[in-house]
């Protein structure tokens, strides 16, 4: 307890340190006005005080909830643009230091001295060097709020074609449908998401594919939104498998029994979507006499992340000639295992990451998240050793009730016959 204590007094402290720093850009670039100064405390101490609040009512044995996710929202939307302030102001003020011992030393010197005007420059410069600051600070900012507001349900559909020399004539452009990453219990917007399933069935998909994370933490989350959900069709089929939250193991549960209980409604639930749940098996696609086999394992990850994924299981005794699509919802598991498996598999779908909910991807330019230093292969189409990986960017959003330059994502995949 008194280690809680500890890191909350830290912090906050960290916090009280980066709103006093850019308090001295408001009182710089407003000329230190009253209504001012008395707006950024009052503001300041708002969000401060609903900070102390979530963490005050926030239950570990319920896990993560809504007013944890409005947290996550405050305090990205808060402190993110006033780190940028920070930056930019400490930067300057390195400059003014190094800047100010050069002259010291040349007025030691009898070099240089320093004239009245001289003196005027430095307070006028950091008024000027404080609006830019603010300037800057108003780009992320004005960007958090579009996530927050419209990004996280700014469904985009990514095409994708990948050409393979053995796939069976019959499967020659045929098309799966991938979502990933639902995490049901952060939706609050019943129209934009049955948006979003509408725009995956105007694709027409042969498969639809979700690669895991149905809920946050608990079964219950998904109950209000069976009836959309149960609306996604694929001509072929939906299939499912659990990623690292379904299984409830960020949730305190007062015994196994009830624990299992929920494993137990969420299968239920994927039935009830429609979903065919691949649990560390596979199944065979049939199309005018030729096959494709789907694997789905159940979630492998690396540590922190749970390994109950058994890929040995799941390929059974497939033969190794068989065109092979894997489901896997981590990311890592390709690297790790998939890519050097002995029986050759084709193509790998997963999700995990989520891109972080925050990059920059501009195409033939620049794509860039800071969870790429966790996951190389993070978002999108990797091939290595002959092997393909599809990482989505999942459907819904955890935490950060948002999406800032990572969006919500339907991915359609044509296969093609090289």
């Amino acid at each position: 307890m008194s280690q809680l204590i500890f890191r909350i007094i830290l912090i906050f402290g960290i916090f009280l340190l980066i709103d006093t720093y850019t308090y001295q850009a408001i009182r710089t670039a407003f000329n230190n006005r009253t209504w001012a100064n008395y707006s950024y405390w009052a503001l300041t101490a708002l969000v401060l005080f609903y900070m102390i609040y979530a963490l005050s009512t926030f239950d570990r044995a319920a896990g993560p909830n809504k007013v944890v996710n409005v947290f996550m929202g405050i305090m990205i939307l808060t402190y993110v643009p006033k780190l940028f302030v920070v930056i930019f102001l400490f930067s300057e003020d390195i400059i003014r230091v190094l800047l100010g011992s050069v002259t010291w030393i040349a007025d030691l010197l009898n070099v240089n001295n320093t004239s009245p005007e001289r003196s005027q420059y430095i307070p006028s410069r950091r008024a000027f060097v404080s609006q830019i600051a603010l300037a800057i600070a108003a780009i992320p900012l004005s960007g958090i709020l579009y996530g927050m507001w419209k990004g996280k349900y700014d469904f985009r559909v990514v095409k994708q074609t990948l050409f393979f020399d053995d796939l069976p004539e019959a499967f020659d452009g045929f098309t799966i449908a991938q979502i990933s990453d639902i995490h049901s219990g952060s939706f609050d917007n019943l129209e934009k998401i049955d948006y979003g399933i509408d725009l995956l069935n105007a694709q027409n998909p042969d498969l639809v594919l979700f690669t895991g994370d149905l809920v946050n933490n608990k079964a219950e989350e998904m109950e209000p939104w069976i009836e959309s959900f149960s609306r996604l069709k694929g001509k072929y089929g939906q299939y499912s498998i659990l990623g690292n939250h379904d299984y409830g193991d960020y949730v305190s549960w007062d015994n196994a029994a009830q624990k299992e209980a929920n494993m137990n409604r969420l299968y239920a639930i994927h039935k009830e979507v429609g979903f065919t749940l691949l649990r560390n098996e596979h199944v065979h696609i049939e199309l005018d006499g030729e096959q494709i086999v789907l694997l789905g394992v159940e979630n492998w990850g690396k540590p922190p992340f749970p390994q109950y994924g058994d890929l040995k299981k799941a390929m059974g005794r497939v033969d190794a000639n068989t065109f092979k699509v894997l489901m896997s919802h981590d990311p890592s598991h390709f690297d790790e295992e998939v890519k050097h498996h002995e029986n050759k598999i084709h193509l790998t779908l997963s999700g995990h990451t989520h891109g972080m909910q925050f990059g920059i991807e501009i195409p033939g330019w620049i794509k860039w998240s800071p969870v790429k230093y966790r996951y190389p292969k993070w978002a999108g189409l990797y091939e290595d050793l002959g092997r393909y990986l599809y990482v989505n960017r999942g459907f819904g959003y955890l935490a950060f009730p948002g999406r800032v330059g990572i969006w919500p994502e339907i991915t359609l995949i044509e296969l093609k016959k090289a």
